[in-house]
């Protein structure tokens, strides 16, 4: 408990120094904010903050973090929590965001949502990736430009995921049908050219909510950016439930999807799948299992 409470007066300390405010020497209360992070409420004297805090091991997760909440607050087209710090002591790294008080989505929400993620997708870029890798939840996510988008996601999305799979012990099956996969996975792209957009990246139900103030604003949050094929933020949408009818129904009447775009969900969802069986374990091998199978067979009936 002494160590730390030592640890938490060297963020205070370091995010004091950062803003030209005062921290509490200790955080207020725990929030909830994923199973990566220790996420807290933490007073100053220029009111609440947001303060992620992680191993030391975990700076680039949050200095990333902050590079690409950055760039999405520089498309203007969504809300995003301004970052008002990022560093790291000797033992833990820490990314310190504005307070914002939100709420569970209402009437409207998910169309504000649907047209600000088109908006958004709208800013675009000469070369899918990014300037600087980043990671998707605690894994590496490799941002390598690239013209080809075929091939980028083919070796910098499937093949890294694999390749990590491959060793925590995860083969056979997975590794076969997934070089099935990537070696035919231009099929899946006839007669369509995606263009760099700017994602969010890890865009489920758990990284929006809505701003509780009388705007109303969806806000958007935990983010793993990237420029490419925009179909991969609508694909996770649909990962775990789905979002509403109202959403998809703003996006496309801002930007409509590919006549195909259904046809490579899967494809896209493949990718997080993936990562969730290298982050959580054997519990998701059957489902990208499962998964790689479907694909292959489209390819090859």
């Amino acid at each position: 408990m002494a160590h730390q409470a030592e640890e938490f007066a060297a963020i205070a300390g370091r995010i004091g120094t950062a803003l030209g405010a005062t921290l509490e020497p200790a955080p207020a209360a725990r929030v909830s904010g994923g199973c990566i992070n220790e996420c807290y409420r933490w007073r100053s004297s220029t009111g609440n903050l947001f303060v992620k805090v992680a191993p030391a091991r975990q700076r680039l997760m949050h200095a990333t973090e902050a590079t690409g909440l950055l760039e999405l607050q520089g498309a203007g087209a969504l809300r995003v929590p301004r970052v008002l710090a990022v560093g790291a002591t000797q033992d833990r790294s820490f990314l310190a965001l504005e307070w914002l008080n939100l709420s569970a989505p209402g009437p409207g929400s998910g169309a504000a949502l649907g047209a600000g993620l088109a908006r958004q997708h709208r800013v675009g870029a000469t070369l899918f990736g990014w300037h600087v890798d980043n990671t998707i939840g605690s894994t590496p996510q490799l941002n390598a430009r690239s013209g080809d988008w075929i091939a980028f996601f083919r070796d910098q999305r499937l093949g890294s995921q694999l390749a990590l799979a491959a060793s925590l012990g995860f083969g056979g099956r997975l590794q076969r049908g997934g070089e099935r996969l990537r070696a035919d996975l231009g099929k899946l792209f006839a007669g369509y050219r995606p263009v760099p957009a700017l994602l969010h990246g890890d865009l489920w139900g758990g990284n929006w909510a809505v701003d509780s103030s009388a705007k109303r604003e969806p806000v958007i949050f935990d983010p793993a950016v990237y420029f490419g094929d925009r179909e991969t933020d609508i694909a996770m949408t649909r990962l775990f439930g789905g979002f509403n009818r109202e959403f998809y129904a703003a996006y496309e009447a801002e930007w409509p999807l590919d006549a195909g775009a259904a046809a490579r969900t899967n494809l896209y969802n493949l990718y997080h799948v993936l990562n969730h069986l290298n982050l959580f374990g054997g519990g998701y091998l059957q489902q990208a299992e499962s998964m790689i199978d479907g694909l292959v067979a489209e390819l090859t009936g």
